[in-house]
């Protein structure tokens, strides 16, 4: 399954890379982060999404570009969809990402609903072409874990 991706400039910086899916059935926009373990959802934009959203305090350290100690909880996305591809009962991280849509809506990009970051990406064997713009899935076996 091939899904466009949207390169966005970076002030002539560099790019971040969007693709389209659905949350729940709905429209959705997510960033691609390779660089990311997990893949995280900020919990006031999630609530578009999930009528009363529970989240379970996440144990352990969280960190990011933006700094260590961050706080981080857990929610269940029912329906996580990128193409033909859906993922049911998805367990979800939940972090503050207001600096990253304040630095989007100054820069006038596209609002983010979420960030894929390695454990979909490798759930999901994905390949990232540069050149055709586009991102290739393969749908995960239910019994597929990764190797350690």
């Amino acid at each position: 399954m091939q899904i466009p991706i949207r390169l966005l400039d970076i002030e002539g910086e560099g790019f971040h890379v969007m693709i389209k899916g659905k949350i729940n059935g709905m429209e959705a926009n997510f960033l691609i982060d390779t660089g990311a373990s997990r893949s995280v959802f900020d919990p006031t934009i999630i609530a578009k999404f999930i009528e009363n959203p529970t989240f379970e305090k996440k144990e352990g350290i969280t960190s990011g570009v933006g700094g260590n100690d961050l706080e981080s909880s857990t929610f269940t996305i029912n329906s996580l969809t990128f193409g033909d591809i859906e993922i049911k009962d998805y367990e979800a991280v939940a972090l503050d990402l207001e600096n990253i849509h304040e630095t989007y809506q100054k820069l006038r990009l596209p609002a983010i609903d979420g960030i894929v970051g390695g454990d979909l990406l490798y759930r999901l064997k994905a390949t990232l072409n540069y050149r055709l713009r586009k991102i290739r899935f393969t749908k995960p076996r239910s019994s597929q874990r990764p190797r350690t």
